[in-house]
């Protein structure tokens, strides 16, 4: 059975930091590319970030350009998302999705709030 398991989520101060991370089980983690997606207060999903399946190739949406870094450790099957210079507006609940989309974890929740 898939399980995607998003940790490292909580409130933070705009200008702050924060590390995503997802647990991958029950498939080759080091075969398919990954994916976080997010979901603000009364939106749509919104495509954040993606990593190839190797780790040598990655691409970001506009908004978190130069502020995220997605990363991953095959050996460990587990996914990353390094946030910073948070702002409001990323204030959402993150979820770590698999290539092709077809399954997703439970989501994190990240507020950006002083």
């Amino acid at each position: 059975e898939v399980q995607l398991a998003e940790s490292g989520g909580g409130l933070v101060q705009p200008g702050g930091s924060l590390r995503l991370s997802c647990a991958a089980s029950g498939f080759t983690f080091s075969s398919y590319a990954m994916s976080w997606v997010r979901q603000a207060p009364g939106k749509g999903l919104e495509w954040v970030s993606a990593i190839t399946n190797s780790g040598f190739s990655t691409s970001y949406a506009h908004s978190v350009e130069g502020r995220a870094t997605i990363s991953r450790d095959n050996a460990k099957n587990t996914l990353y998302l390094q946030m910073n210079s948070l702002k409001p507006e990323d204030t959402a609940v993150y979820y770590c999705t698999k290539y092709p989309y077809d399954y997703w974890g439970q989501g994190t929740q990240v507020t950006v709030s002083s």
